[in-house]
């Protein structure tokens, strides 16, 4: 009697119907997650090089009635709201930055006009979310020309 060998496909020889189209989805929802987590830290970027943010934050972080209240350290706490826009030497900026220490978590509201080099701020006021107490931040304001 004859023995005839039969030689059986590799793995990927006999999954290959269902192995590639699996593998092309889930190389575009990678591609896809990638890109999107590189936009919100293009975007988180720009709000943190901003003066308004860094002016804001300086602030908040040097308030006592703050520190009190959400301890220390305070760090940003999640994705930034708001818009600023820049044209010629004139600008806007309306944030919304959740901020979180070890007692609690706080929103720091930033509303400010650019004209020049100067900013000028019509809101700067932290509110806690436990209590809805606000901190207005314009009395104890610090700016950078």
């Amino acid at each position: 009697m004859i023995e005839e060998e039969v030689q059986e496909k590799n793995w990927f020889g006999r999954n290959w119907k269902w192995a590639v189209p699996s593998i092309g989805c889930l190389t575009v929802i990678i591609v896809f997650v990638l890109l999107f987590g590189a936009m919100v830290l293009k975007v988180t970027g720009m709000f943190k090089d901003s003066v308004p943010y860094e002016v804001g934050m300086e602030n908040l972080l040097k308030n006592e009635l703050v520190i009190e209240k959400l301890g220390e350290p305070i760090e940003t706490n999640g994705m930034f709201q708001g818009n600023i826009n820049y044209e010629n030497d004139n600008g806007t900026a309306d944030l919304k930055i959740p901020v979180k220490g070890p007692k609690g978590e706080a929103t720091l509201l930033i509303i400010a006009e650019k004209t020049g080099d100067n900013w000028s701020y019509q809101a700067m006021k932290v509110t806690f979310e436990d209590s809805n107490e606000e901190v207005d931040l314009l009395n104890f304001i610090k700016t950078r020309d």
